[in-house]
């Protein structure tokens, strides 16, 4: 069978000689709309600074667990050590064809390729590599490595991606240094950039019939770092290349100016931050504005040596909150989940556990134009959501709706009589105060939390839930075991997020966390098991919109549809983002639109 379809792939996988028909001019960046903001011979990143000085060390701290440096595979997924791919401290180890810019909605700039030729309608795209790009090993990189991911990835990796080819027509080798895409009728106007983005892997550094299963032994990669030390579940060491091919070239100026990164795992949160305290870890973030108060006023930051700063960034906030996992029947019902949206008291939570520091999460693109709150639905979006009359609640298509907003009593009889009155129209009772499902059964879950943060927002609505008859339980797990129970969907509800980080350009990841074909994937990230074609039809549409209006327009349609889902009930957010660092650490003047880039800050020199 591996025979069979490893024939089957070939037919899209071609090393050939080259080809003489040109395609476009070449260019040294791609934005997802419009142009790319920095010019043909920008000298680097504005966010980064080109003479920040090189050396000495930095320890970073995570807490968790780790058995696989190959970030590509389902096994092991949610445990591959941090750092080989890494959105928060870096690709140490793996780079992609091109470099996404921190300041701009999405745009691309040259790295392992040094510009691309594409034609208007995106459907062909030939990226020329850089002649001086080397794997860590000093070989260089060729097109037969870009194919060979592609061809790994369809049949050993893990989505999205083992989901990379569905869009891909061929792959060709069309010069010493070129490799020429063409996309198929699946394809869409991100899914270049997606492939531009997309980690390229060294063929001779692979067994392709091993490559789906988990290892300790180093990666190479094209990455500026090289993995030198391992500690399964404990700690992995880096240290920078001396001879790192693209130190000089303009996305990579003022990057990576450490010679060591470690990173040490813990595990629990408090035990993270007392190794802080010590000075064994380098930085430490806090989202608890109250928290910030409280525990950072030990000795090391009244006298200095431990910075206390915030940042701005310019990105929507990421959704937290108590997701539901609809694959069970206890959740299909959306009467079900809008009635549990209702009773989280956003109001007394930020009161008393927040000092009033938060705003409540209502949008899944707030505070951005891509936002549906006070937005009435324009043409475009009614045409987009004509087919599916039920989809959304009539004031979200309006642009009147808000959230239910409590008295911050703790239990609003207000919005408690409202939930329960929903619960009956979906068919439950209520009797000796117990609430029972249409089944007669008594209608209750579980909550998975990993810390005592989400213990205390468990523990607020386990109190408004169980005024109504609903017996929740909290079940505290370490983050690890979190984790596999999240790639199995084995849970009830927990306390997540919709995504990694906010964004201005939502695209293909979409897909991953909200579409259809994603929901039974193992290790995606739909975790609240969507499968909406209301919700499909509109991700599509965001992938193939012509133009921004259309594009914000597609965008709010799904910001409508998701909070009339009630696939998760958001709690609140704080945009600032808090770190504390020892101060032999310093960064760049300039906090880009997504907030601070660690891998852009640099050791103060001795």
């Amino acid at each position: 069978m591996r025979h069979l379809l490893s024939a089957l792939l070939l037919a899209g996988f071609c090393a050939i000689t080259p080809v003489s028909n040109a395609i476009a001019e070449p260019r040294h960046a791609i934005a997802m709309q419009g142009e790319p903001g920095l010019p043909a011979d920008f000298a680097h990143f504005p966010y980064a600074n080109p003479d920040a000085p090189k050396g000495g060390s930095v320890n970073y701290c995570v807490v968790g667990s780790f058995d696989n440096l190959n970030p590509f595979i389902i096994k092991s997924l949610r445990t591959t050590a941090r750092g080989v791919i890494d959105t928060i401290f870096g690709n140490l180890v793996f780079e992609p064809l091109m470099q996404r810019s921190a300041d701009e909605a999405f745009s691309l700039y040259g790295l392992l390729a040094e510009s691309i030729d594409i034609t208007p309608d995106r459907k062909i795209a030939e990226f020329n590599l850089n002649p001086k790009a080397k794997w860590s090993d000093g070989r260089p990189v060729r097109p037969e490595d870009v194919i060979f991911t592609y061809k790994v990835f369809t049949e050993k990796g893990r989505p999205p991606y083992s989901d990379r080819m569905k869009k891909i027509e061929k792959i060709e080798k069309t010069g010493e240094h070129k490799v020429r895409f063409t996309f198929n009728e699946n394809s869409d106007r991100e899914f270049p950039l997606v492939v531009a983005l997309t980690p390229i892997l060294p063929e001779h550094a692979f067994n392709f019939d091993t490559f789906d299963e988990t290892t300790l032994k180093p990666v190479i990669g094209s990455g500026a770092y090289r993995i030198v030390q391992v500690v399964p579940g404990q700690r992995i060491v880096f240290e920078r290349n001396p001879d790192y091919w693209a130190k000089d070239i303009p996305a990579k100026r003022g990057v990576d100016n450490y010679d060591r990164i470690t990173i040490d795992y813990f595990l629990n949160a408090n035990s993270q931050f007392e190794a802080f305290k010590k000075g064994l870890c380098s930085i430490q973030t806090e989202a608890d504005p109250v928290k910030r108060e409280r525990d950072f006023d030990f000795p090391a930051v009244k006298s200095g040596q431990v910075v206390l700063e915030t940042f701005e960034t310019g990105l929507p906030p990421v959704v937290t909150g108590f997701l539901f996992n609809t694959r069970l029947p206890k959740f299909a019902d959306v009467r079900v989940r809008r009635a549990l949206a209702m009773l989280y008291d956003f109001e007394w939570a930020n009161r008393n556990l927040f000092a009033g520091q938060y705003q409540q999460t209502v949008s899944y693109w707030q505070n951005t134009e891509l936002s549906a709150i006070g937005q009435p639905a324009s043409d475009f979006e009614r045409k987009l959501l004509a087919p599916f009359p039920d989809a959304v609640l009539p004031e979200l298509m309006n642009g009147t709706y808000r959230p239910p907003r409590a008295d911050g009593s703790g239990g609003d009889r207000k919005l408690l009589r409202a939930a329960l009155d929903l619960l009956k129209e979906a068919g439950f009772s209520f009797k000796d105060r117990k609430l029972l499902q249409p089944s007669g059964e008594p209608f209750g879950f579980e909550i998975l939390i990993a810390s005592q943060s989400e213990e205390r927002l468990a523990t607020i609505y386990q109190r408004t839930l169980q005024k109504i008859g609903i017996d929740v339980t909290i079940r505290a797990l370490e983050a690890d075991q979190i984790q596999m129970r999240k790639q199995r969907f084995d849970f009830e509800a927990l306390i997540g997020t919709t995504g990694f980080q906010g964004t201005l350009s939502p695209g293909i990841e979409l897909l991953f966390r909200w579409g259809s074909a994603s929901r039974d994937a193992e290790g995606s990230f739909n975790l609240a098991g969507v499968a909406d074609p209301a919700i499909d039809a509109v991700i599509e549409a965001i992938l193939n919109a012509d133009s921004r209006e259309n594009y914000v327009a597609a965008v709010r349609s799904l910001d409508r549809l998701l909070i009339s889902g009630a696939y998760i009930v958001p709690t609140q957010h704080n945009t600032e983002q808090f770190m504390a660092y020892w101060n032999y650490l310093e960064h760049p003047d300039k906090t880009p639109i997504f907030g601070y880039q660690l891998f852009t800050w640099w050791r103060k020199p001795d």
